[in-house]
């Protein structure tokens, strides 16, 4: 741990993006163009299988639960590891 803190003092990595910014970010790669194409056919269902009706509704709201605590992981590992580096360097000094 000391010594990822002492290389992130000699880190020459700018931080430029805002908040704003990184939420979009997130959001743009978690949504992605599935929630698009594909919601009516979830909804309504195909041939081969019944649709989820009102119920997709529900689920919409159960997933951006789970990516909500994921996202508080990430930001808990990063106040207490303020280095770059992301999943790579939390697991490296978790796991060594």
């Amino acid at each position: 741990m000391a010594q990822l803190q002492a290389e992130s003092k000699q880190s020459y990595l700018k931080r430029s993006l805002a908040v704003f910014d990184l939420t979009l970010l997130g959001i743009g790669a978690i949504i992605g163009t599935g929630i698009i194409v594909l919601t009516g056919e979830a909804a309504a269902g195909t041939e081969h299988a019944m649709g989820a009706g009102p119920a997709l509704t529900i689920s919409f709201v159960i997933t951006g639960l789970a990516c909500l605590f994921a996202a508080l992981c990430y930001a808990e590992f990063a106040s207490m590891i303020p280095v770059s580096g992301s999943a790579y360097t939390y697991a490296y000094n978790s796991f060594g």
